[in-house]
């Protein structure tokens, strides 16, 4: 962990956080901020994968241990619905106290049943159920409840890694009497235990929330609401910031939008930067020809010319940093000698094409051959990397289309394997290696579909990366696993070529200086619970 936060501490921002803990906060107002989505899929961050669901809803809801909101290194956990836990000798059995009087905001209380139930439905979802994050969980071998206000997981072996999932902020505590009576009533509909209630939704409008006058932790929220805006287009988001109708937009700016609204509004706006821990990966759907063929996938990926992409997109778009599978500041990521010999990782863009071109040749694929490549709907970064790759496979004799489904209808195809060529984001809320790599276990299959990641949308069975998954996971120590770590990301983006990278992303967040007790982190999937957020003069 020291490790961690020395990096942390050493990584460039380029606006400090603004210095919080020096002044009370004040309480009342409505904090106004804006979604650059569409609607979320679903209400239920157990099945989805996409901060829409996250900004709006996980101030209704709690977790067990939560990433703590003022660190921005985003590597310190602290408890939420659980006060205290510990760990045994041999590093198998996680025994963790829940707060007591804790209510759900239909009066309910909270106790042991609805965690198990929960996790329940996260470890092991029923059939028609999704579980993204079940992958996470493989190393469980039970979980118990030997009172209402204790739980114990008891592993198969240690996991280091293990805490960090149980702070997920995907993995909200539902009500075991709703889910008894309806295992998705969770997808459309909200209740839980956070410091806001919920009131109203209107698609492709608003989302509204009010202070919960129960909430455990007392004298929390500061806010007496918040109103969430979805507002897609960028230059909307930059105008409603720059005319004070909006506070805050949680994931990220341009570097000239962040510029635009410091010229208008100077001290009126603080600026937030980091490193981000996401990346636009491109999924390779294994079912569809040609990209059964490993050949075409490796082409694909030796086509890209990611230094000259990072010079270019990283004045325009939210990523800079070319980057292996882990955040380039993290003690896990590759180094850069070593990331050169993975394909399209080479500094010879010529060399690397004119392999290309010779695999496409030798795969059977025509010159023009045409394709697909599906993307995300959401504008930032993918709009600017899409026209960018469409270009960078044009120059291997490909001709490379778009189609931008609704949102919701882009997870029915990634989960459908409706597609033949997409990204596929992976953003990360904590540097953990078992977290950053369990989506690319096994998945579903036509013929399979069974899986022990149902996040991994390329439709591949790989036991050789199950694996490795398992031995970096077991390694007992940091050299062991970084070994393994290196073999894994060969054989997934190199030998095997199941997916292939784009470029690293960098948060950078403007807001209106009256937004207090929010710290930026390496993450957009964190801090949304808005407990300590409160609103300046």
């Amino acid at each position: 962990m020291k490790t961690l936060l020395t990096l942390w501490t050493l990584a460039a921002f380029a606006v400090a956080a603004p210095a919080l803990g020096q002044e009370k906060p004040r309480s009342g107002g409505e904090l106004i901020f804006m979604l650059p989505a569409a609607d979320p899929p679903s209400y239920d961050a157990h099945r989805e994968d996409t901060f829409a669901v996250l900004h709006p809803a996980a101030p209704h809801y709690s977790t067990l241990l939560k990433i703590d909101p003022m660190d921005p290194t985003a590597s310190r956990i602290v408890g939420d619905l659980a006060e205290s836990w510990s760990v045994s000798a041999d590093g198998r059995a996680y025994t963790l106290k829940l707060r007591r009087g804790v209510k759900f905001h239909d009066g309910s209380e909270l106790t042991s049943r609805d965690v198990k139930a929960t996790y329940d439905k996260i470890m092991n979802p029923p059939a028609g159920v999704v579980s993204a994050r079940k992958g996470e969980y493989a190393h469980v071998e039970a979980l118990e409840t030997p009172d209402a206000h204790t739980v114990v997981f008891r592993l198969k072996w240690p996991a280091a890694s293990f805490l960090s999932s149980l702070a997920s902020p995907w993995n909200w505590i539902y009500r075991a009497d709703l889910l008894a009576r309806d295992i998705r009533w969770y997808e459309k509909n909200i209740m839980g235990t956070g410091p806001f209630t919920f009131v109203e939704h209107v698609k492709g409008a608003y989302w509204l929330g009010k202070r919960n006058p129960g909430y455990w932790d007392t004298g929390k929220p500061h806010l007496d609401g918040f109103r969430m805006l979805i507002v897609r287009d960028p230059s909307a988001q930059v105008a409603a910031i720059r005319a004070e109708r909006a506070h805050i937009q949680f994931r990220g700016f341009t570097p000239g939008e962040r510029d635009t609204l410091v010229q208008a509004l100077g001290p009126r706006i603080t600026v937030q930067e980091s490193p981000w821990d996401c990346h636009a990966l491109l999924a390779f759907n294994h079912e569809k020809k040609p990209f059964d063929d490993k050949r075409v996938r490796r082409a694909l990926t030796l086509a890209i010319d990611r230094r000259e992409g990072s010079r270019v997109l990283s004045r325009i778009a939210i990523v800079r940093e070319v980057a292996g599978l882990m955040v380039p500041v993290s003690p896990w990521s590759t180094p850069p000698a070593e990331l050169e010999k993975l394909a399209g990782y080479g500094r010879d863009i010529g060399a690397a094409r004119a392999e290309a071109r010779r695999l496409l040749r030798e795969a059977g694929v025509a010159e023009g051959f045409a394709f697909t490549l599906t993307a995300t709907g959401v504008r930032q970064p993918f709009e600017a990397l899409a026209i960018w790759l469409i270009d960078q496979w044009r120059a291997v004799g490909l001709s490379v289309t778009q189609d931008v489904p609704e949102r919701a209808r882009y997870y029915d195809k990634l989960r459908s394997g409706d597609y033949q060529v997409t990204f596929d984001p992976k953003c990360g809320y904590i540097m953990e290696p078992d977290l950053d790599l369990q989506k690319f276990q096994s998945g579903p299959t036509t013929a399979d579909p069974a899986a022990i990641s149902q996040a991994n949308y390329a439709r591949y069975k790989d036991p050789v990366l199950d694996e490795l998954y398992l031995k970096q996971s077991r390694a007992r120590s940091a050299q062991e696993r970084k070994r393994y770590l290196r073999e894994f990301e060969r054989r997934l983006f190199d030998e095997e070529a199941h997916y292939a990278t784009t470029l690293q992303w960098h948060r950078i967040v403007p807001h209106s200086s009256r937004v207090r007790g929010w710290t930026l982190t390496p993450s957009h999937y964190l801090n949304h619970q808005l407990d300590t957020v409160w609103l300046g003069e």
